[in-house]
């Protein structure tokens, strides 16, 4: 019944299992990284904004939206909030919600494009048209 060869191999199988989910997560979490980082670039490098390798480098990627947006970079503590609990969740949508309103405006798209970057895959399509779209 127990500690039979079944036993192990059941959770081995499981283990396995475990570990392709783990290394599908990791794979589509780094694809979406580097998507957003190749546009972002591409967006700085469109409006002539300093430093576009910054879209490589997490919280410094934000500070590049805020220079793009030609906000004091000071804008970037924002990020801090959301590790307020609840609160700040809701306070940091609020300003992702702002920056990417700007960065609409500064792609001369309407800026409620920049509430579709909210929007987990969405966002991807959006960075992509503002990147290398013909605007």
């Amino acid at each position: 019944m127990f500690g039979g060869y079944s036993d192990v191999a059941g959770l081995g199988g499981m283990v396995g299992l475990f570990a392709g989910f783990a290394f599908l997560f990791f794979a589509v979490i780094l694809a979406v990284y580097i998507w957003s980082a190749l546009a972002l670039m591409a967006i700085a490098n469109k409006t002539k904004t300093k430093n576009a390798w910054l879209a490589w480098i997490p919280i410094g990627n934000i500070f590049l939206v805020t220079q793009i947006n030609k906000l004091p970079g000071w804008y970037t503590l924002g990020v801090l909030v959301s590790f307020i609990p609840f609160l700040g969740w809701i306070l940091a949508i609020a300003f992702y919600g702002f920056l990417f309103w700007k960065l609409a405006e500064r792609m001369k798209y309407p800026g409620w494009w920049g509430i579709l970057c909210l929007i987990p895959f969405v966002n991807l399509i959006v960075f992509s048209i503002w990147a290398w779209g013909k605007k």
